[in-house]
């Protein structure tokens, strides 16, 4: 019977769905997460009537025909890019963006990566990296001697070193064209895809940038109540297409018991 396939299709979609809501409680802490929501598409249909064709004895056509459907598949895991709050940390090196883009690191190989975590430190040199140790891009060195840090809402870092403030560096921001189309590669970065379109940079506060708010971090943008309320919809849908494989099952079982 085709609804044990059809009811077979939509388990496994709400399996993906409870993995994607999974993911998304389970990061509902990390810092500059983007949620993730799982997009579903029907799958092709089945015609045994086409609609319009010709009625019978010629006169007229057909109204609506008879199309069966044969389940649904995952079209997509959209990564939903919305602000997500800001929290004040306390540490002169923290930076949280508020509006659109994203910070440039160096990533493994020297590749650069796009993140929206500004938690940042000094590695032994000085210089300015991630909590993972990748470089800042532009790569900023603040001084032995600095006793204060400062970042303006323009991205400009000031550091006072002997009493003088001096310019240290610029922040930029980037944007694309296609923000969901970015690739996850895991420790809060992206990466620039085809889909994605490519990076251009700019200045944090120009017209289409974000600003940069120091001392903060951007919040996950999961929110717990609408997780736990599409989980339990999840649910209730896995349990519903398991009923229908029960219930084509006990029709077939019927069917076979008849024939004996």
């Amino acid at each position: 019977m085709r609804a044990l396939a059809i009811a077979a299709t939509g388990m496994n979609a709400q399996q993906t769905n409870v993995e994607v809501i999974a993911n998304n409680i389970a990061n509902i802490n990390t810092t500059g997460y983007k949620r993730s929501r799982a997009e579903f598409t029907d799958l092709l249909y089945q015609v045994e009537r086409k609609a319009g064709v010709p009625a019978r004895g010629g006169e007229g056509v057909v109204p609506e025909g008879v199309q069966i459907g044969l389940g649904v598949r995952t079209a997509a895991v959209r990564t939903v890019h919305i602000q997500g709050s800001l929290q004040q940390t306390g540490n002169q090196l923290d930076v949280a963006i508020n509006g659109e883009g994203y910070l440039q690191v160096q990533g493994p190989g020297g590749e650069t990566l796009y993140t929206r975590d500004g938690a940042m430190n000094t590695n032994d040199q000085g210089q300015i990296v991630t909590l993972d140790g990748f470089l800042l891009d532009p790569q900023i060195t603040v001084p032995q001697e600095t006793t204060k840090i400062s970042i303006n809402r323009s991205g400009e870092v000031y550091a006072t070193v002997n009493g003088a403030e001096q310019l240290l560096g610029q922040l930029t921001l980037v944007t694309f064209a296609n923000n969901p189309g970015l690739s996850a590669r895991g420790g809060n970065l992206f990466g620039e895809t085809e889909a994605s379109g490519a990076a251009v940079a700019g200045v944090p506060g120009d017209p289409g940038y974000g600003t940069i708010e120091q001392a903060y971090l951007e919040d996950s943008n999961v929110d717990p109540v609408k997780e736990i309320s599409e989980l339990i919809s999840a649910q209730r849908a896995y349990e519903m297409n398991s009923k229908v494989i029960q219930a084509a099952d006990d029709m077939s079982g019927v069917v076979s018991k008849g024939i004996r």
